[in-house]
């Protein structure tokens, strides 16, 4: 794939991430939600090895997010059949995560851990208080006396960061 075509399509994004994070939240009901999906789309356009004959790229972006809003649905909907209805008094998991699955757990963290102390202060400081403490871009903006563009640059350069140490 030539690099201008993932370019000029991740920069068609960044162009159109208030109406697609608006179609999603609108779909989800949830404007982080949204945001998440947004990122999510930027991110697997950069691991895009080849890109199909594009006829309308607008449509191609919203129809990747959209599969990405229903992956994440299905998901969610998954994980909702793995608990036991607190009604019954079987609040906790069904499926208790053998120690395997505990230390793996933990290795992650780990990583996650490091990768997130790898990152520059500011763009460590806009991540978490946008992951963490669930502040929008505009809020995050605000408080820190930058660009929402920055912010939002900020976010997905600490989403692919961490994927990419994650996926060691």
């Amino acid at each position: 794939m030539a690099e201008r075509d993932r370019s000029s399509l991740l920069g068609l994004l960044l162009d159109h991430y208030e109406e697609m994070t608006g179609h999603l939240a609108r779909r989800l009901g949830s404007l982080c939600l949204a945001e998440d999906v947004v990122q999510d789309t930027y991110l697997r356009l950069r691991s895009l090895t080849a890109l199909p004959e594009i006829d309308n790229p607008r449509s191609y972006l919203y129809r990747m997010a959209d599969n990405i809003a229903l992956d994440r649905m299905r998901a969610e909907a998954r994980r909702g059949r793995r608990f036991a209805p607190a009604e019954l008094g079987l609040d906790r998991p069904l499926d208790e995560p053998d120690a395997e699955a505990t230390l793996e757990h933990k290795q992650r963290l780990e990583r996650l851990s490091q990768a997130m102390a790898e990152l520059p202060p500011r763009c460590r400081e806009v991540f978490l208080l946008h992951k963490f403490d669930g502040l929008s871009h505009a809020d995050i903006a605000a408080r820190l006396g930058i660009s929402r563009s920055m912010v939002e640059k900020h976010v997905m350069k600490a989403l692919a960061h961490c994927r990419d140490r994650l996926a060691l």
